[in-house]
């Protein structure tokens, strides 16, 4: 009798020529899929000033992907059975969202996007745990937090007083400050 599982793993092209019955190679398409994704979206918004939702949702792919294991490591976790089941699961959702990212990529829709971002890093944050399950990944929400105040703290030094004064106006009066305070430039 065949693996029940091994029938799933047709339903996914494989031009790269990645030998999908090492499971742990999995790791390696849900990275490179999250790194791709996280690349264009980043394309999208660099010409603007991004929200705190856009930053906390390429801090969440940073995170997941930071330390990335290699597939032929020895600490990672054999995923067999159900678990492999699940985590092909996880991988058929993680391309839908890809899927639904790249038509939303097409309509210029930045906020679309930036929820897909973050459903799709959810999905590859699942594959890793099933391959270390004793490393800690932070959660969407925790990184949303301290982007928050961070970005929070940044609009304030834009618009510090309160006053509705331009970012340049700003800048020159803490220039002349640090000007004044080291007794002038030659």
């Amino acid at each position: 009798m065949s693996e029940p599982n091994a029938p799933r793993l047709e339903l996914y092209p494989n031009p790269w020529g990645v030998d999908l019955t090492d499971h742990a190679n999995t790791l390696k398409i849900a990275a490179e899929r999250l790194s791709l994704v996280r690349y264009v979206f980043l394309v999208q918004i660099e010409d603007g000033i991004a929200t705190a939702e856009q930053r906390a949702s390429l801090e969440y792919a940073d995170a997941v992907l930071i330390g990335w294991p290699d597939p032929s490591s020895t600490d990672l976790a054999d995923v067999e059975g159900d678990a492999y089941g699940n985590m092909l699961d996880q991988m058929r959702l993680m391309e839908d969202y890809i899927g639904k990212f790249t038509a939303m990529e097409r309509t210029c829709d930045i906020d679309g996007m930036t929820d897909t971002l973050i459903r799709i890093t959810e999905r590859v944050a699942h594959v890793r745990r099933m391959f270390q399950p004793d490393f800690l990944l932070p959660t969407f929400a925790e990184i949303r937090r301290v982007v928050q105040d961070e970005w929070d703290e940044d609009m304030g030094r834009i618009d510090h007083d309160g006053g509705g004064g331009s970012a340049l106006q700003s800048l020159q009066e803490e220039f002349e400050t640090m000007v004044d305070a080291d007794g002038g430039t030659q």
